[in-house]
């Protein structure tokens, strides 16, 4: 049987190409926009001289609806020293009514994924997965390498800094 070699080989190109699409730290984060629930449209290049926070979440994925308060909390008090949050649910679209129920307790922008294009933040595969971009447009966190959680303290370790720098 060679096709499980085959298909191993496949396998391993397939994680390592998706690997190279994801955004590196320390390198720009390429071009993106987001269109937001209210219709709004998000260009990356309107962002440039803020810190963002761009979330992947999903309305059934519990661990990403537990780090929604802390963002809420963090874009409250630190949107006016230039940090901007950019929430993109997984959700179907079927199921924007349940995207928009969540929503509405945040104040931060927040889009679905099938409206928009997220090939520059490679393939999303866990949920929640966060990208912190800093104030020059590199990205200084990739949701791929981490999985840890993010909460208040998180929030300042990877943010504080970044927003004091201007």
């Amino acid at each position: 049987m060679k096709i499980v070699p085959l298909l191993a080989l496949l396998s391993a190109f397939l994680a390592t190409a998706a690997v190279a699409a994801a955004p590196s730290e320390g390198k720009p984060m390429p071009h993106f926009q987001v269109k937001t629930l209210d219709g709004t449209v998000i260009d990356s290049e309107q962002l440039k001289g803020k810190v963002v926070l761009v979330n992947f979440w999903a309305t059934w994925c519990p661990p990403c609806r537990e780090e929604m308060p802390a963002f809420q909390k963090y874009y409250e008090a630190h949107r006016a020293e230039g940090f901007e949050l950019v929430a993109i649910s997984a959700d179907e679209p079927a199921d924007l009514a349940k995207v928009r129920d969540v929503m509405k307790a945040f104040t931060y922008p927040a889009g679905l994924s099938a409206d928009n294009d997220v090939k520059p933040f490679g393939r999303v595969w866990h949920m929640p997965m966060s990208f912190v971009i800093d104030r020059a447009g590199v990205v200084r966190r990739s949701g791929w390498y981490s999985e840890k959680a993010v909460d208040d303290k998180v929030l300042d370790g990877l943010l504080g800094a970044l927003l004091a720098a201007h």
